[in-house]
């Protein structure tokens, strides 16, 4: 099932959650993003339907094996994107830090490819 946009930054975010803390639940989602609490109802509902989370009896999320995929792919885009961003063309970081949110989810996988070519070879 191909997953849009806000899927991906909602599955991001659940893992960085999870690298920040044990325990993330749909408030700790909605704080994180700045989104209201109905919203990310919905999309975790969503994300649950379609086998990317799981969530216990009282609302812990967890990553399925599928969404652990998804979220590392572009937690590793985001990152290479606003490293390339920093290092290679000077970008300020908060600056890159934007630009890679919007960038990892539209760019080719030939021009990703380039970007971590050009990291790897400077």
């Amino acid at each position: 099932m191909a997953i849009y946009e806000s899927g991906e930054d909602y599955l991001e975010t659940i893992l960085v959650l999870h690298k920040r803390n044990d325990i993330v639940r749909s408030i700790d989602v909605a704080s994180e993003l700045g989104f209201s609490k109905p919203s990310v109802s919905r999309a975790m509902s969503i994300l649950k339907k379609d086998g990317y989370i799981s969530m216990d009896e009282k609302g812990h999320i967890s990553l399925t094996e599928d969404g652990q995929k998804a979220a590392e792919n572009i937690y590793e885009r985001h990152n290479n994107i606003s490293k390339f961003l920093i290092e290679i063309l000077g970008v300020s970081e908060e600056n890159a830090l934007k630009d890679a949110c919007r960038i990892e989810h539209d760019l080719s996988n030939e021009t990703y490819g380039r970007i971590c070519e050009a990291l790897i070879k400077r």
